[in-house]
């Protein structure tokens, strides 16, 4: 089937609306650049309903942020923002935003459409307090302060904030969620119409993100508010959005309700992007990374922009732009082939036929490491932490001299095992002592109590004292990381070849300049940068994101490791990016023989990896280790109810999977880790709580009848004193 320009239809580009606040049509952002104009917004038309919550979804890069920036008209210089905006207040004329002088815009981005950044941190100035933002919001558009300031209060209550401390607290006095919560407050507290949020809940852990997710869902029908939810992160889309848009390379490709893009959706980019991502209900066997990557913005694509990574497309997609055509009334897609695309890319979720791999540009290559059965972890450990504990005090200010310091008790008595070839992804909110336990394990942090063996050895007592049978140069080399953000890791003022070359110089001292530089040139084409000679030479800025973090793991395993903590490798990447990150990683770990020790706050990303692996799930809440086994067991038999709770707060893209009504969890935010609960510090969050949980600490158990299933809760026994104490009373009350 082809398409040529005298056989397409004529096609109507605006959409029908029945309310629309808001109306883009021809909206685009160019940039002038040394090497061409940047056209990083490029026609868009879309109308935004009254009173829906509109979903816009896309890789980074595809103008996302851009498109929010263009609706308050704040797009900043050079960019130069072209097309027209228009608003249409509940009462009045409509408003051309673009046409606005600066006093005008000044009152239009605050009273009428108002915008909520991705980093709240960054949002607010770090030497105010919180109720001086909110003063001076007032103050600058001629609201009564007073009254401003009560509305404040019952917004911050709305959000389950206590307004007397967040008021008075400084930005770095506040947890990540009650910034951000503050910050949704601050953008509400002048009655706007329209709300923009761009990535509100990227920094977040799983909790603290479904618990926005479900406040958006109650703050939209208290104030009256239209939404508009920018993400990269499809399943969120799911519990929030009425329509949801799909951007690729600065344009909409599809447009629709959220059950039907969710679904069966008509654009093959948008249906690869489904297909890739990382989920708790499909088999891991049919998430399949999309091919390619999305093009420069100097340079896109003539025609379809998506037609270089499309299986479907053929040479009329290289020429005419598509669409947009109609699937019905209300749901919209740019692609010629859009009906052939629902019968030949399927949106099953059994494991393909080799038919379908072909269909979709895979093979048997590079999905590597069909699922591996479990590690034996016969043998000894290649790292054993023994009723570890990594105890910090707090730095006080100059009054506090005369006080005693508080100690964060970051982990407090965790023992596992590392063995070889094995994957361990240790899974809890921020803040419960993840990072700290992964560092703890590989010798960067010292622990303050109990041990951590290499091969046998205390390896803070071989660091003090040698040993004749290791060293400590030996132990550093054998445990490496790779952190969440490759940018920052590789140095900034070096070229790849360089970063590379470094741990071969010391470790293989052998090898000469142009061994070392095959050697490179091997490993860059077998993570797939090819032609490598492209990249040796280049800087960390001229990589992407995933090409950074290739090199950053190319880096650590030239070290011939055997255990790798992987912190958060794949959370700054985009969704549609993360399932070929750790296939790569599988596959990596299959070439070097070495062991994984991950950081993640994605219940989604713990489950495939270890799946794939044969791994085991640690779940860690303040400090201690709730819960650790097989992910059948972590997934789909949870017996912790934290754990419990991470399986709940994981969003699904199937918008009509069941989901408790009500949050199994009774508070929003994790106590103060200075001042943790006594007994099981989950008590005071715990909805199956008793009162013998509050006096008495639980040991682990056994969580099933695997012998690998642990969990630290009383209600893995049977014959426990907990099954006759008094449940504890909720008084606080929580958000669904």
């Amino acid at each position: 089937m082809t398409v040529s320009q005298t056989s397409q239809p004529e096609l109507d580009r605006s959409i029908e609306t029945t309310d629309p606040i808001l109306e883009v049509r021809n909206a685009s952002v160019t940039f002038d650049m040394n090497r061409g104009q940047s056209r990083v917004l490029d026609d868009v038309d879309i109308d935004i309903e009254r009173n829906e919550v509109l979903g816009i979804v896309g890789e980074s890069g595809s103008g996302k942020s851009m498109l929010a920036s263009a609706l308050l008209d704040a797009v900043v210089d050079p960019g130069l923002l072209s097309g027209e905006i228009t608003y249409r207040p509940p009462d009045g004329d409509p408003i051309d935003v673009l046409e606005l002088d600066k006093d005008e815009l000044k009152e239009f981005r605050w009273e009428e459409v108002s915008m909520v950044f991705q980093g709240a941190m960054s949002s607010f100035n770090p030497v105010r307090k919180i109720r001086t933002h909110f003063v001076e919001t007032l103050s600058a558009h001629d609201y009564n302060v007073e009254e401003g300031m009560r509305r404040t209060r019952g917004i911050l209550e709305d959000l389950y904030l206590d307004p007397d401390r967040v008021l008075s607290s400084y930005p770095h006095e506040l947890s990540g969620g009650m910034k951000q919560r503050a910050l949704i407050a601050l953008s509400l507290v002048l009655e706007p119409e329209v709300l923009v949020m761009d990535e509100p809940t990227a920094a977040l852990d799983l909790l603290m993100q479904r618990s926005i997710i479900s406040l958006l869902e109650e703050i939209k029908e208290q104030y009256d508010l239209t939404i508009v939810f920018i993400t990269h992160d499809l399943p969120l889309v799911a519990d929030i959005a009425d329509r949801v848009g799909v951007l690729y390379a600065f344009e909409f490709v599809e447009l629709g309700p959220t059950d039907e893009i969710l679904e069966d959706p008509a654009h093959p980019y948008t249906r690869l992007l489904l297909k890739s991502t990382p989920n708790l209900a499909a088999p891991i066997e049919s998430m399949r990374p999309v091919e390619g990557s999305a093009p420069d913005p100097v340079s896109v694509p003539s025609g379809c922009s998506f037609h270089p990574r499309c299986p479907i497309g053929d040479s009329a997609c290289e020429v005419d732009a598509p669409g947009p055509y109609d699937v019905n009334d209300d749901h919209h897609v740019h692609c010629h082939y859009w009906e052939e695309a629902t019968e030949r890319i399927s949106m099953d979720t059994d494991v393909e036929s080799a038919e379908d791999d072909d269909l979709i540009g895979m093979d048997d290559s590079s999905v590597t490491g069909r699922t591996r059965s479990r590690s034996s972890r016969t043998g000894e450990p290649v790292v054993s932490l023994d009723d570890v504990e990594v105890h910090f005090e707090t730095e006080g200010g100059f009054l506090d001299v005369f006080s005693d310091s508080d100690v964060v008790k970051a982990v407090d008595g965790i023992s596992f095992d590392i063995y070889e070839n094995d994957v361990v992804v240790l899974v809890g909110e921020s803040g419960c002592g993840k990072t700290t336990l992964g560092k703890t394990a590989i010798g960067l942090q010292e622990p303050t109590g109990g041990s951590v063996r290499y091969r046998g050895h205390d390896i803070w007592d071989v660091k003090a004292n040698g040993s004749e049978e290791t060293s400590w140069a030996e132990i550093r080399r054998s445990l490496q990381i790779v952190h969440q953000d490759p940018g920052s890791a590789l140095n900034p003022n070096r070229r790849v070849r360089q970063s590379l070359e470094e741990p071969l110089r010391r470790w293989n001292k052998e090898l000469d300049g142009n061994d070392r530089k095959q050697r490179i040139l091997s490993l860059l084409e077998h993570v797939g940068m090819t032609p490598p000679e492209d990249y040796i030479e280049r800087y960390p800025h001229q990589l992407s994101g995933g090409e950074q973090q290739r090199v950053a793991l190319i880096r650590a395993m030239l070290m011939n490791p055997e255990v790798i903590l992987a912190d958060e490798p794949v959370s700054a990447l985009d969704v549609s990016l993360r399932v070929e990150m750790m296939d790569l990683m599988i596959k990596l770990q299959d070439t070097f023989d070495t062991s994984y020790l991950f950081v993640s706050h994605d219940l989604s990303n713990a489950r495939y990896i270890t799946e794939k692996t044969g791994g085991r799930i640690g779940v860690v809440y303040l400090g201690e280790l709730v819960e650790i086994g097989p992910p059948e067991q972590i997934i789909h038999n949870p017996q912790h109810p934290y754990t419990k709770a991470l399986r709940w707060a994981t969003p699904e893209l199937d918008p009509e999977e069941e989901r408790a009504e009500e949050a199994p969890i009774r508070e929003i935010d994790i106590p103060d880790p200075t001042n943790p609960p006594s007994g099981c510090r989950y008590h005071t969050r715990c909805p199956e709580a008793r009162e013998v949980c509050r006096t008495e600490r639980p040991d682990a158990y056994s969580g099933s009848d695997d012998d690998l299933h642990e969990v630290t809760c009383f209600r893995a026994l049977e014959d426990h004193e907990y099954w006759t104490s008094e449940p504890i009373t909720d008084d606080g009350g929580a958000p669904e």
